[in-house]
């Protein structure tokens, strides 16, 4: 017998017994109250479900949810396959490439997504996890600062490749922005596990918002100056005509993906900081939330849908296909022609030119931060260039190739 119909009859002999009377329990009768019964029982089962839809539709709280809502239970999966799919085409670009020092945190920040999607897929069905929650909120929210490092890397190699336009020694980008986004990372992972973890006293929780909020403003700034850093630099080669195909290739690319972080980072911002005066705990009324948190679709929209679209930016205009593999090999004055050089010199202290990356100190003692080894470019001049660069569509292919302009 279908297992709705003895639900149905259990709940007949028990509730409604005087409504049996002497019906044979193998009567016809007995099973059209017992089916009557289970279809009653049926439409309640469903009607709670389609209540728990509307909830989700609706903003309002799931009972039970740390999430507030039930979380989607299939677009985990995909953005956990998409971000697979992404991070191995990096890992094959890397290799392909020969760039695993330049663009090697590429697969790294894939894979941090595709963890946190699985845990997102597994708290769907487990919503009231605690530890699954908090790790899934962790890994998804530590992938894109490393996007963001990963850039930094990018354009410390734009500016090794155009030196004579870089207001700063290209390897301080690296350093400089990368133990800022560092710091990022540890405020960002810490905030995270300690400001959604309702079973810590309310002095952690806030201390786990600040740090959070810290984290937030901090990359935003990080963000602007690094981009700043980027159009003062841009604007300098395309004012003197030093701008060739491949460069303002690799530069859109970087502007693009920033935007895409940078839209991100201002919905996570608005996002805790809408919550900062909340304390959650038993008490907590949940409609007192704000919107970004009772729905859903923010986060598919603003958190997962941008970020997948940032990595597979990156797989499609990968940046070293428009830059040479060495740093050594610079872009010679005349905007056409790859040279290989003695490359930059820093002779100050390690920690002097990451606390001083514009070499103020060198300004008013009237030195230069390096020398300045393009306007002696007739040594080591690159004689040939690879049928891997000519393919990249590179300025230099329009030129003479290891010549330079007398």
């Amino acid at each position: 017998m279908d297992l709705r119909i003895q639900h149905g009859i259990w709940q007949v002999a028990s509730q409604n017994v005087s409504a049996l009377g002497n019906v044979r329990v193998d009567s016809p009768r007995y099973v059209e109250l017992a089916t009557s019964s289970a279809f009653s029982y049926g439409t309640r089962e469903s009607h709670d479900q389609q209540l728990k839809l509307q909830a989700m539709e609706n903003g309002k709280y799931v009972d039970g949810s740390l999430w507030f809502y039930a979380p989607n239970k299939v677009a985990p999966v995909f953005w956990a396959v998409f971000f697979l799919a992404s991070g191995l085409m990096h890992a094959w670009q890397c290799v392909h490439y020969k760039c695993w020092r330049v663009s090697g945190l590429f697969p790294w920040a894939a894979l941090c997504f595709v963890v946190g999607y699985i845990l997102r897929e597994v708290g769907a069905f487990h919503y009231s996890i605690i530890n699954v929650y908090i790790a899934s909120q962790v890994f998804i929210a530590c992938a894109p600062p490393i996007y963001e490092l990963q850039n930094y890397f990018i354009l410390s190699r734009i500016l090794y490749y155009v030196p004579y336009h870089s207001p700063i020694h290209p390897g301080r980008v690296l350093t400089t922005f990368g133990g800022l986004s560092a710091v990022v990372e540890a405020l960002n992972g810490n905030g995270v596990a300690y400001a959604v973890n309702s079973s810590l006293p309310k002095s952690k929780q806030e201390m786990g918002k600040s740090l959070l909020k810290a984290a937030l403003c901090l990359q935003l700034a990080i963000l602007g100056c690094f981009v700043l850093l980027g159009a003062y630099f841009h604007r300098k080669c395309k004012k003197a005509g030093q701008l060739p195909q491949n460069l303002n290739a690799v530069l859109i690319t970087l502007y693009a993906s920033s935007a895409l972080i940078g839209i991100r980072t201002i919905y996570r911002t608005y996002e805790y900081f809408s919550t900062a005066a909340i304390h959650f705990d038993s008490s907590l009324d949940p409609m007192s939330l704000s919107p970004v948190l009772r729905y859903e679709w923010f986060f598919w929209v603003f958190e997962a849908t941008l970020m997948v679209i940032n990595s597979f930016l990156l797989n499609a205009r990968h940046p070293m296909r428009f830059l040479p593999r060495d740093n050594k090999i610079y872009l010679a004055e005349d905007g056409v022609t790859e040279i290989q050089g003695p490359g930059y010199d820093d002779r100050r202290n390690f920690l002097v030119t990451i606390f001083d990356p514009f070499d103020f100190a060198g300004m008013i003692k009237g030195r230069n931060m390096n020398q300045r080894f393009w306007e002696t470019h007739d040594v080591g001049r690159r004689e040939e260039v690879t049928e891997n660069e000519v393919e990249k569509g590179k300025g230099v292919v329009n030129g003479a190739v290891g010549t330079a302009s007398r």
